[in-house]
């Protein structure tokens, strides 16, 4: 299943994903940009209706609980933006980002450390 947020999708299942539920004021309270209440329980909504989240009633609100799990959709947004951003080549990727030159040293030691421990996994019978 490929799963796709507009920007403002993404703001609030931040949200919803940082709380594990919330109601459309909480969410409201904790979004950066000060959204109408209706705005954010239209974008709560459209969301439900995608299947990425839920409500259950809570005295006269409901609360909103994320069914997709931020590392399913990371994943899913990863595969996509691999595919139409640089021709399926994980290899291209990997150069866009350690060519970024604001990395710092403790990051780029990170990931080589990463593709180590990877290779290592791989050589492993």
């Amino acid at each position: 299943m490929e799963i796709s947020f507009t920007e403002r999708e993404l703001d609030v299942m931040g949200v919803l994903w940082d709380a594990g539920g919330a109601t459309v004021a909480e969410v409201r309270e904790r979004l950066a940009d000060a959204l109408a209440y209706t705005t954010v329980l239209t974008v709560l909504r459209t969301l439900e209706e995608k299947g990425y989240v839920r409500h259950e009633e809570e005295g006269k609100a409901y609360r909103y609980h994320p069914l997709v799990a931020r590392q399913e959709a990371g994943s899913s947004v990863l595969r996509r933006m691999l595919r139409k951003l640089f021709k399926d080549s994980p290899e291209l990727l990997l150069t866009h980002l350690v060519s970024d030159r604001g990395l710092s040293d403790a990051e780029l030691r990170r990931m080589h450390d990463l593709l180590e421990a990877r290779m290592d996994e791989k050589e492993e019978p």
